[in-house]
């Protein structure tokens, strides 16, 4: 029986962000990366923990390296000291997931073998899996938060599009229908649940809020969303209880902002074994939902155990006026 996830007596509930741990076979980073892991559970004491995708890495390795030969093992190591501890944690997949020797389905199946996980394969006939929606309950059994967990896939398939995949119609009308059915707030007199989304890689919108607004973090790489802006962030706004979202993929990209009334945010990149830039460290994003308040507070936690909750502030330069 799944775990109940509910906020504390003092109201609030705090979620760790763990992404692209990029787990292999137990390597000296992989160890590292339990390290850490184990480091930031003991310093922020979470109620819940989200894995935004890349848990283990099956892709191509350069030559001389050694493949990943055991994902399913993989996997449970990856998992390993989170479900040790006892909290409560959720998952997506990323890109790396599944390239070789695995699926989508395996991975699950081992998954819910743990008895601290609270995924979701989500239903069968929509694109990917884990699409999936968790429920956080007041402390007064009342009505608490909503998350939203959504698969963005791996890589189009397309010849006519490179590069990564979108969120498909299906998932999106799924994600409407759901928040409709759960959190309909006016509609049935009451306030909209305030709610977050969890998903791997980011949406074509972060991009334009680095260039648009003003946004706390650093931007060491583009933003690799995909080509195709398939609607997500319209869907988004239209719901109208999103008040976050949160995502990994790009490894040196830490930055959150506000675009049309949603936070944006990458997590901090988790796994020491893939890529990084010297002198920004390892880390986690932790959230922090106080209840029936729409809004939350967010900071990142690093490998040395300092707490970065101020962030370098990116100021875009005005766009000249178009001629008309």
């Amino acid at each position: 029986m799944k775990r109940k996830l509910s906020f504390r007596q003092d109201g609030t509930f705090t979620i760790v962000q763990f992404t692209d741990l990029h787990w292999m076979d137990g390597r000296a980073e992989d160890q590292r990366t339990r390290e850490l892991i184990e480091r930031v559970l003991k310093e922020e004491q979470p109620d819940l923990v989200v894995f935004t995708g890349d848990l283990i890495y099956t892709g191509p390795v350069s030559e001389g390296e050694t493949p990943c030969t055991d994902p399913r093992q993989a996997f449970r190591n990856a998992v390993a000291a989170v479900d040790k501890s006892g909290v409560p944690w959720a998952f997506v997949f990323g890109n790396h997931d599944t390239e070789n020797g695995v699926t989508y389905n395996e991975l699950m199946e081992i998954a819910l073998e743990h008895p601290n996980c609270v995924a979701e394969a989500g239903p069968a006939e929509l694109a990917g899996s884990s699409n999936y929606v968790l429920e956080i309950e007041g402390n007064d059994h009342s009505a608490g938060a909503i998350l939203y967990m959504l698969d963005t896939g791996a890589y189009s398939g397309l010849k006519q599009i490179p590069g990564y995949n979108w969120v498909r119609q299906n998932q999106i009308r799924w994600l409407t229908e759901q928040s409709a059915r759960l959190n309909p707030g006016e509609d049935k007199g009451q306030p909209k649940r305030p709610a977050l989304a969890f998903f791997h890689i980011p949406l074509p919108e972060y991009a334009e809020m680095w260039a648009t607004q003003v946004c706390y973090g650093h931007k060491h790489e583009q933003v690799c969303a995909p080509f195709l802006n398939s609607g997500l962030f319209t869907a988004l706004v239209e719901m109208g209880d999103v008040a976050g979202t949160f995502c990994g993929h790009d490894h040196i990209n830490d930055f959150t902002g506000t675009l049309h009334g949603i936070r944006l945010s990458y997590g901090r990149a988790t796994g020491y074994n893939t890529y990084g830039r010297e002198g920004f460290m390892r880390g986690a994003r932790v959230i922090r939902l106080e209840q029936d308040n729409p809004s939350f507070d967010t900071w990142l936690r690093l490998e040395d155990g300092s707490l970065l909750s101020e962030q370098p502030i990116h100021t875009p330069t005005p766009a000249a006026d178009p001629q008309h």
